[in-house]
């Protein structure tokens, strides 16, 4: 089945392309996720105007992404949790409390975002990458001290 991709997906193409894909994949995935159009002869000659429109989205999209980024490097969390004589702690801190943190803060970010690959179980001071767009990755700061 021919599509025509809106957005860029890694390992299929980029925004604007026309692609051969298999059916079941365009019909469960693609389309009901609306990141394709069927390649009819209709939406072949409006092309142009596609292509367009979706570069317009993906420009609005990235002003927002960085300007979250902006309000995200801004924030601080400070969290304060029991911890043995070494420095580990009896708990951990998981992407969950960041993503409370920052929907606390009017961020709402999806856990699949945050790039804390292991929780953290140390006392210290971490920066966590937060990947907003393709192209824009926001630095949070975590500070975990003794209670």
């Amino acid at each position: 089945m021919k599509v025509i991709l809106l957005d860029d997906l890694p390992k299929l193409g980029r925004r604007g392309e026309v692609r051969d894909v298999s059916d079941g994949y365009a019909r469960n995935y693609l389309l009901p996720q609306k990141l394709a159009l069927l390649a009819s002869p209709a939406n072949l000659k409006n092309l142009d105007q596609i292509k367009k429109r979706q570069e317009a989205k993906a420009v609005t999209a990235r002003a927002d992404a960085e300007a979250r980024g902006r309000t995200i490097e801004a924030l601080a969390l400070s969290l304060t949790r029991q911890a043995s004589e070494e420095g580990r702690l009896y708990g951990s801190v998981g992407v969950q409390d960041l993503v409370v943190f920052l929907a606390q803060h009017g961020i709402a970010i999806e856990k699949r975002r945050v790039g804390l690959h292991e929780p953290i179980k140390a006392l210290g001071e971490y920066t966590v990458p937060i990947r907003l767009h393709p192209d824009v990755t926001a630095q949070l700061r975590v500070t975990v001290s003794r209670k």
